[in-house]
């Protein structure tokens, strides 16, 4: 039988004296705090009835004790709720009451067993590296043990070549994040821009991010019309952003980073879930349900649903939508080795009154324009509806040499319809006139299969061991779309009095686009070389073939992605690291001998120091980096492409974006978790002038969570703020004018507070925009679309 030891977490309880951000900065700086000893004195424990593998996950994290097992010791197993002051043994007998397992102890070193007669083995206590697994639910953790989705390779951040961060299952929870756009607010270097109510544009490091994975297999995202920043991450465990470019485990893309979206899982041997609601401003209302259990006696196959359903106006005028997410998806261990796994994730958005663009920021005048943030462009007949339906399936296998085989399917079927309107131009101060109408009613469709097999595990060469990935992955997606034409449209009128009645256009018949069809296929591959104990050098490289064919068109490329990284340990603490990665982006110019120019390259340079303090609770790292584009098609003078009436490009250099990137994530002391960064990326065209100058340079974003002493570990306060600097744009106006719009830099602060009453229900207040901050964010054609005034949500949730 395969035997694993896995540790929990020793809870070290060093009194901090300074702020939680700047202790989070003097770590990543390299000032270490010092270990407390570990004291079996009364601690307060709050830990829920749950399967009893997580009950002890939650009792070595609340108190000082580290408990080794095996994992077959616990699988099954349930564990009442304990609660109260209690020495940290007294908390482990009450949980392990009934269970038959017997427990020996030294020091704050624990070992569990059966009775000999059931022909256990004791296991000795053993050193462990991390803490959690790569599954981040019921950890309570900000951060993560492990990450693959930059090499493939399963590695802590520390040892990741390149700028990770995650957002895990409790900063979800605990910030209330109902979208992914918002949750990308919390994610270090990343700016977050919505130019309308239903989408949020992300950019990394100057690029706008159109990577996105799902369990680690590439799928894309076309355009974010289809509504991927509106996804609720109900539905996922973690988040995972990797930062520069991407290309090893993504294939093509921007270079500025990429998504992971990791997906629940039925591991679950005993019946358990949650069941919550929720209500805030302007009419919200939400429910989730998230329930796990065995499918047979012996737990071997297993099924787990999450879901959410809510629907809520806006503080935007008129504007109404109804929401829902879903995951069903069923786990069976084929062997003791092999797992089968596979799933259904729907997500849907059924939005009316809904906003395209924003509002105009200039007067035709040239001076600023300033409204309320209730003001909505939104007609009474515009919608916007998306759909996306995902069935998936893999399988991995765990072969006794170390080594593991996985094996990933997957459809993507994603849909949307819509009917909006964009206003044009700049009104005249006073009458409001001026404004035009561009409407758009249209049926989009996007399906996706995608397959990959990958192998991955130990070798040994020259007396050392190592470790490699090897993988084929392949995509197959096809694009369709069509339009009805406007026939006639009438006239805007005075902005001022707009009230959403804007008569709907006359529409013609719907008109159909050739189908874009997308094939990518690769092959790649990483090695990790451990050159000495303390040295490890990382490289790998993937081979694609890309092709698309749109009607007549037919682009075909094929190019290698390198990777390379190397990283030091300057002891048990600090390592520092050096990196070099790159990504390529199909582009459809044509030069004047009439072919597809090659792709645009986006390649990675980065350098950087990280640490991990507490055994691994609390994670640092600050780097530096510079991008630089190569091979963006810029017009080529006057010349044609043959036999054709359109502008011949060439290639040359394009954008340049340099900075640096400071972040914290994880456990300061017990019960106190911390989500910090800072960011700074100078972001240039090709002449040195500043790139959209509309996007902030800086960043800056810290949320804190405290479990409050003398409450019985029931009552959870925490806060944070997420702070931009100041962006502007130069605009002409309808009047010849040339003019700058300007937003200031904008802090908008956070609060939330837990109420557990008992092990089992729990409420929860989340208040954003604290300060009710009036602020907008500018588009690159002079719009601006200001954000949400103070918000609040109330959730109870009854964890089973």
């Amino acid at each position: 039988m395969k035997t694993e030891v896995l540790r929990n977490a020793r809870v070290s309880r060093a009194p901090l004296a300074v702020g939680a951000l700047s202790i989070s900065l003097a770590l990543a700086l390299g000032i270490a705090p010092p270990q407390a000893n570990a004291q079996n004195t009364a601690v307060q424990v709050a830990i829920p009835a749950q399967p009893l593998g997580k009950a002890l996950l939650q009792l070595g994290r609340q108190t000082s004790l580290q408990i080794f097992y095996a994992q077959e010791l616990v699988q099954g197993l349930s564990a009442p709720a304990v609660s109260g002051s209690l020495t940290p043994e007294q908390a482990l007998q009450q949980l392990l009451s009934g269970t038959g397992i017997e427990y020996s102890r030294q020091d704050n070193n624990v070992t569990l067993s059966r009775p000999a007669a059931t022909g256990a083995t004791v296991l000795a206590p053993v050193t462990v590296d991390g803490i959690y697994g790569a599954t981040t639910e019921g950890t309570g953790s900000y951060t993560v043990r492990e990450t693959a989705a930059a090499t493939g390779l399963k590695l802590s951040p520390r040892e990741t070549p390149q700028s990770v961060s995650v957002v895990t299952r409790q900063e979800i929870e605990d910030l209330n994040l109902t979208t992914l756009g918002e949750s990308f607010k919390n994610v270090t270097g990343i700016v977050t821009s919505t130019s309308d109510v239903d989408r949020t544009d992300i950019h990394s490091r100057g690029f706008f991010v159109d990577t996105y994975q799902y369990d680690g297999v590439p799928v894309s995202t076309k355009n974010d019309f289809f509504g991927t920043s509106n996804f609720d991450p109900v539905l996922y465990d973690r988040i995972e952003v990797v930062r520069g470019a991407t290309g090893l485990m993504t294939g093509a893309g921007n270079p500025g980073a990429s998504v992971n979206l990791v997906r629940k899982r039925a591991s679950s041997k005993v019946f358990t879930g949650a069941l919550g609601a929720g209500i805030g401003s302007w009419d919200h209302h939400r429910a989730t349900v998230d329930l796990s259990t065995p499918l047979n006696a012996e737990g071997s196959v297993r099924g787990r649903v999450s879901g959410m359903m809510e629907e809520r106006d806006s503080y935007l005028d008129r504007y109404h939508t109804r929401n829902r997410a879903m995951l069903a998806t069923v786990e069976a261990d084929l062997t003791a080795n092999t797992t089968l796994r596979i799933g259904y994730e729907h997500q849907a958005k059924r939005p009316t009154e809904v906003t395209w663009g924003g509002l105009p920021m200039l007067y035709s005048d040239g001076s600023a324009a300033s409204w309320s943030r209730h003001f909505s462009i939104g007609a009474d007949w515009t919608t916007w509806n998306t759909t996306s339906d995902t069935v998936y399936a893999s399988l991995d296998h765990q072969f006794s040499n170390g080594w593991t085989l996985t094996a990933n399917a997957s459809r993507l079927d994603s849909k949307y319809n819509s009917k909006l309107l964009y206003l044009l131009g700049q009104p005249d101060r006073v009458t409001g006139e001026g404004l035009g109408a561009f409407a758009n009613r249209s049926k989009q469709e996007f399906d996706q299969n995608s397959g990959s097999i990958q192998a991955s595990g130990p070798f040994e060469l020259f007396g050392r061991q190592h470790e490699a990935v090897i993988g084929l992955m392949g995509s197959n997606s096809h694009y369709r779309a069509g339009y009805y034409p406007v026939l006639s449209t009438g006239p805007i009128g005075n902005i001022f009095a707009w009230d959403g009645s804007y008569a709907e256009p006359t529409w013609g018949d719907f008109g159909s686009v050739p189908t874009e069809v997308t094939q990518q296929t690769a092959v790649y591959g990483a090695a990790r070389f451990a050159l000495s104990n303390s040295l490890k050098l990382i490289v790998g490289g993937r081979q694609n073939r890309w092709t698309r064919e749109n009607g007549a068109d037919s682009m075909k490329h094929n190019v290698f992605t390198p990777y390379a990284g190397l990283v030091y340990d300057f002891n048990e603490v600090y390592s520092g690291y050096v990196s070099y990665t790159d990504i390529f982006q199909p582009q459809s110019y044509r030069d004047a001998s009439g072919g597809f120019l090659d792709p645009v390259v986006g390649k990675s340079y980065e350098t950087g120091i990280k640490a991990d303090y507490f055994e691994g609770k609390l994670t640092t790292s600050f780097s530096v980096f510079r991008i630089k584009q190569d091979n963006v098609g810029e017009r080529d003078g006057e010349n044609f492409v043959p036999g054709t009436s359109e502008f011949a490009y060439r290639g040359t250099k394009g954008l340049t974006s340099e900075g640096f990137e400071l972040q914290a994530s994880g456990e300061l002391t017990a019960g106190w978790q911390l989500s910090a960064g800072l960011s700074r990326a100078l972001v240039r065209n090709p002449d040195g002038s500043r790139y959209t100058p509309y996007r902030p340079q800086n960043l800056a974003h810290l949320f804190t969570t405290y479990r409050v002493p003398g409450t019985s570990g029931k009552l959870t306060v925490g806060g944070g703020m997420q702070w931009r600097s100041a962006v502007y744009i130069d605009q002409t106006t309808s009047r010849g004018v040339k003019a700058r719009r300007e937003q200031g830099s904008v802090m908008v602060a956070n609060l939330m507070a837990n109420y557990r009453f008992t092990p089992n229900l729990s409420a929860q207040l989340n208040v954003s925009n604290l300060l009710d901050k009036k602020y907008f964010n500018l588009t690159g054609d002079g719009q601006g679309f200001y954000g949400s005034p103070t918000k609040t949500m109330l959730t109870v949730k009854y964890a089973f």
